[in-house]
């Protein structure tokens, strides 16, 4: 699913709003994050059980296949990627997460984490201790339906994930790739169509079912029919209606 859009003109590519205060009611993240929607006192409650705030250096492991879950993780700074074990025994990326997001959602269930988490970047997270989450779920009706929403959310970037790896082809899964992207950065108060991706192109393959080359034929692509600027990483979308209608299957480059 694609959540509608909305483009403001922004000089230069985004660098993603981060926390550096130490209670959720400081934090700047907060209206995309837990804290959504919540009073000063509900607010408080909640502080009172966020753990401590752990680093997680580029290339490290926040959590790994089949650990005993525990604790949700809030991204405060930086970026990761879950991934899976396929059929074959490759590594199949799963999801890429940004400041605001949790980790560690899918565990709930089964009480141990079915992918691993990886910092794309040096990040940190807030550890909340699921057994005294659930106890403030509980007494907080606002505090649950944003817990619900979160959930919600997740489900349905997994729906899309899995739609992105069946009928669509591959510049229309590229497509959607950057057009969510945009959507997420949005939601943190950025430009949707001008941002840095933080992933490797050979994880953005990994994720879509493309190979790098593909990947890279396809920005070239994009780059040459004048529907991106790409600098390294760095990508300016520069006719989103095109690359909306090329998303959505109902216009083709």
């Amino acid at each position: 699913m694609i959540a509608p859009l909305q483009f403001n003109l922004a000089p230069q590519a985004p660098t993603l709003r981060t926390c550096t205060a130490d209670q959720c009611s400081a934090c700047s993240l907060h209206g995309v994050c837990l804290p959504t929607g919540l009073s000063d006192d509900e607010m408080q409650r909640l502080d009172s059980i966020i753990g401590r705030r752990r680093r997680v250096p580029r290339g490290a492991s926040l959590f790994r296949t089949d650990e005993g879950f525990t604790k949700l993780y809030a991204i405060r700074v930086g970026h990761f990627k879950t991934c899976q074990l396929n059929a074959s025994g490759e590594e199949q990326v799963t999801g890429f997460q940004m400041p605001g997001e949790l980790l560690g959602l899918s565990a709930i269930g089964t009480q141990r984490h079915s992918c691993t988490a990886v910092a794309l970047e040096d990040s940190e997270v807030c550890e909340i201790p699921f057994t005294q989450l659930e106890s403030l779920l509980q007494e907080m009706p606002t505090l649950l339906r944003t817990f619900h929403a979160l959930m919600s959310r997740e489900i349905t970037r997994e729906q899309s994930a899995m739609l992105l790896l069946g009928s669509m082809r591959a510049e229309q899964r590229l497509a959607v790739f950057l057009v969510n992207m945009g959507s997420r950065y949005a939601a943190r108060g950025y430009s949707p169509y001008n941002f840095q991706l933080r992933m490797l192109r050979d994880d953005i393959g990994n994720y879509l079912g493309l190979t790098i080359e593909s990947v890279s034929r396809l920005l070239t692509r994009f780059r040459k029919e004048g529907l991106l600027r790409v600098s390294n990483r760095e990508i300016e979308i520069l006719d989103p209606d095109r690359l909306k209608a090329l998303a959505a299957g109902t216009s083709t480059t």
